[in-house]
C-alpha cells in the first residue's frame, strides 16, 4: 500500500470512528424513509376506507418527513387493490389499508389472497353493525324484534345494507347463528349501500337493516329511523343510547367492517418495526381521535401481533358465516 493509499484509508477508519463516537452512523444506508411512500387504497376516493387513509397518509408523512401518497386502486371487488398491496416490493415503499374484505374474498372464490398474505402493521378501525329499524316499526328494542323474527317463518322478515354476501348480510348471518336461527331466517335483500337501503327502509320497504351506524345517522337523526343495538363488544361513545347484543339479549355476538394498515409479506423487520410505532403516534394523536369522532367512525388499535390475531379470528368468522348461508366457494 502506497504512503498516500495509507494515509487516505487511515483518514477514513477516523472519520468513521469520530462518527461512530458522536452517535453518527456512516451514510452507506439512508435511514428509512428515504423517499416517497405509496398507500394504496382498494376502495374509491371520497369514501369511509379513503378518508380514513388519508387522514393516516398525512400525519404519517408529518412524522417521517416523507410524502405518503395515497393511490385508489379499485375492481374486482376489492380484489385489485389487496393485490397490489400483497404483490408490492417488500422494501417498506409501498404499503396500503387492508379492510375486512380480506377475510372474505377467499372464501368467495374471488382470489387466493387472504391475511396472511401480508406483513400487518396496526389495526386502526372498527365499525360494528346497528340493527335499525324504521320509525314506524312496532318493534321498540331488539329483543321484541328478535322474538318476533323467530316467531316468523323463514324469509317473512326483509333486510338489506350492502350486497349479497357484503359485510352487512354476513353480520345479519352472524346474529341468526348467534340466535339458533337458519341463516335465511331473514331475507336479504341486496343493495348499493348502507345509504339507499337506508332509505328503503325509512319508505318501509324493509323491515331492517344491519348497516353501520354511522352509515344509518343521517336517516336516524333526520327522525326516520332508529337502531336499537350494535353486535360489538362495547358502546359506541358517538352512539351510547344504543345498547350492544349482549346488554339487550344476553348474546355475546361481535362483528364489524375494520380498517388496518398493512404491507406486503416479508417486510423487513426494522422497517415494519418503524411502521408501527409511527402509525401508534398517529392514532394517539388529537387529529385522528377529532377526524373519527366528527365523522362517527369507530377507534381501535391493534399492535402488528393482535392485528394478525384479530385478522385470522375474523377469517375464520367469516368462512363460516358464509358457508352457512351458501356463499362459500373456497
Amino acid at each position: 500500500m502506497s504512503k498516500i493509499t495509507r494515509r487516505t484509508f487511515a483518514a477514513s477508519t477516523a472519520a468513521v470512528a469520530a462518527s461512530a463516537a458522536f452517535g453518527f452512523k456512516p451514510a452507506l444506508a439512508q435511514a428509512y424513509p428515504a423517499r416517497p411512500i405509496t398507500v394504496i387504497v382498494p376502495w374509491g376516493a371520497g369514501g369511509g376506507t379513503d378518508a380514513t387513509a388519508r387522514i393516516v397518509a398525512a400525519l404519517l408523512e408529518k412524522d417521517l418527513g416523507q410524502p405518503f401518497n395515497v393511490v385508489n386502486r379499485t375492481g374486482g371487488s376489492g380484489v385489485v387493490g389487496h393485490s397490489a398491496i400483497a404483490t408490492a416490493q417488500p422494501d417498506g415503499y409501498t404499503i396500503g389499508m387492508l379492510t375486512v374484505e380480506i377475510s372474505m374474498m377467499h372464501w368467495q372464490g374471488l382470489t387466493e389472497l387472504t391475511p396472511k398474505s401480508y406483513t400487518p402493521l396496526a389495526l386502526m378501525n372498527e365499525d360494528p353493525p346497528g340493527i335499525q329499524v324504521s320509525s314506524s316499526s312496532p318493534y321498540k328494542t331488539v329483543k321484541e324484534l328478535a322474538d318476533a323474527i323467530k316467531a316468523a317463518p323463514p324469509g317473512k322478515f326483509k333486510a338489506s345494507g350492502t350486497g349479497q354476501g357484503g359485510i352487512w348480510h354476513l353480520a345479519l348471518v352472524g346474529w341468526m347463528q348467534a340466535m339458533g336461527l337458519p341463516a335465511n331466517q331473514v331475507a336479504w335483500v341486496p343493495s348499493n349501500g348502507a345509504a339507499p337501503a337506508m332509505q328503503d327502509l325509512a319508505a318501509g320497504g324493509l323491515d331492517l337493516t344491519t348497516c353501520s351506524v354511522p352509515e344509518a345517522r343521517a336517516i336516524i337523526e333526520a327522525g326516520k329511523a332508529r337502531s336499537l343495538a350494535i353486535m360489538a363488544p362495547a358502546r359506541n361513545p358517538i352512539f351510547k343510547d344504543v345498547p350492544t347484543l349482549k346488554e339487550a339479549m344476553g348474546i355475546d355476538y361481535a362483528t364489524g367492517a375494520w380498517r388496518g394498515i398493512a404491507g406486503p409479506k416479508n417486510l423487513p423487520p426494522e422497517i415494519a418495526t418503524k411502521l408501527t410505532a409511527a402509525l401508534k403516534k398517529v392514532y394517539d394523536s388529537a387529529e385522528y381521535k377529532d377526524f373519527m369522532s366528527n365523522r362517527g367512525f369507530g377507534t381501535v388499535w391493534g399492535d402488528a401481533a393482535h392485528f394478525a390475531s384479530f385478522m385470522d379470528k375474523g377469517d375464520a368468522q367469516m368462512g363460516e358465516a358464509m358457508k352457512a348461508a351458501g356463499l362459500s366457494k373456497a
